[in-house]
């Protein structure tokens, strides 16, 4: 069934996102990361106390591409 589609605004399109007007079938974004953190780096909450004395995070990543997206 055809779409009617009224005034559009676009603010931002970010590199992650899926931009649609109209009809679609299959929408599939797709979006990669990698991260690299330290000890007690991605701890939430209300009065945590962290204390690590001599933490340290070594990264050696020598290979360029981990793992392709392919259609």
């Amino acid at each position: 069934m055809p779409a009617v589609v009224g005034a559009i605004k676009v603010i931002s399109v970010s590199s992650s996102s899926i931009f649609n007007v109209g009809d679609v079938h299959t929408m599939r974004p797709e979006s990669f990361a990698k991260t690299f953190a330290g000890g007690g780096s991605f701890n939430t909450g209300n009065g945590i106390h962290i204390d690590l004395n001599r933490s340290t995070t070594y990264v050696n990543d020598s290979d360029v591409v981990d793992q392709s997206i392919t259609d």
